[in-house]
């Protein structure tokens, strides 16, 4: 894929929203772009040592860069809140 440049990471066009249940947290996380992606993984992730969860950071950080698809994160979150025990709810976009 050809390189695009770093992407506007608050932008959710192309990126249809989660909902994450994270245990200790009072209300849901919601996930509607690459940041929240980033900020779900960095400051409210249980664990820190899944395979799924490295896979998740490194794809965050391409799909910023510009290097890949945003929706590639997305699918890379949901496969880390599967390894954590995270239930997951997609919203039609």
């Amino acid at each position: 894929m050809r390189r695009v440049g770093i992407v506007n990471w608050y932008r959710s066009d192309d990126f249809a929203p989660l909902m994450l249940v994270i245990s200790g947290r009072e209300k849901p996380t919601t996930v509607c772009s690459l940041k929240e992606v980033a900020d779900a993984l960095i400051a409210a992730w249980p664990i820190d040592d899944g395979k799924e969860y490295i896979a998740a950071v490194k794809t965050c950080l391409d799909a910023i860069q510009g290097n890949i698809p945003a929706k590639s994160a997305r699918a890379a979150l949901i496969r880390a809140a599967e390894e954590a025990g995270i239930p997951v709810a997609a919203f039609v976009h």
